[in-house]
């Protein structure tokens, strides 16, 4: 009987840990984004929108990596809701220009409120430190933290 060569290998692989804590915050965060009338998705737009003070309709779907109906679509959502306000660009009147309402930054600040309740119970076993690292070694696994999370969390 031949015995298979011993292959250097980590003794603990973490993509099944990461896959549950995954699912985890996304079904809690889930939960308490529905009663505030937001999806995941809303949310990272709006998130978007916020940190880049409004942006194009254009740059805001290359951000997302979403095609012009689907951001289309998305935008009528959280217009509809008058969480953001679209208006033509005085530059080139061929694009719009988004930007978040008064009522879009309140909205945007109850969500991330609740989703930080999530995270405090989803990683009650981590100290403060602990969270730190792990937002950084999760940053560095994404290849330096661009809009990567955001870019993820968009693609349900």
């Amino acid at each position: 009987m031949t015995s298979l060569p011993v292959v250097n290998q980590p003794v603990h692989r973490s993509g099944a840990l990461l896959d549950q804590l995954a699912r985890r915050v996304r079904l809690r965060g889930e939960s308490v984004l529905a009663p505030l009338g937001l999806r995941p998705r809303h949310l990272i737009a709006l998130t978007v929108l916020r940190d880049r003070s409004g942006c194009t309709q254009q740059a805001l779907a290359a951000t997302l990596e979403m095609d012009g109906t689907n951001i289309v679509g998305l935008l009528n959502d959280l217009e509809a809701e008058s969480l953001i306000a679209r208006r033509r660009s005085p530059e080139d009147r061929r694009r719009h220009v988004v930007e978040l309402t008064d009522a879009g930054v309140k909205r945007l600040a109850k969500a991330e409120f609740a989703l930080a309740a999530v995270e405090d119970e989803v990683f009650a076993a981590l100290n403060e430190a602990q969270r730190e690292t792990l937002y950084s070694l999760l940053q560095q696994a994404l290849g330096g933290g661009e809009d990567i999370a955001c870019v993820a969390a968009i693609n349900e």
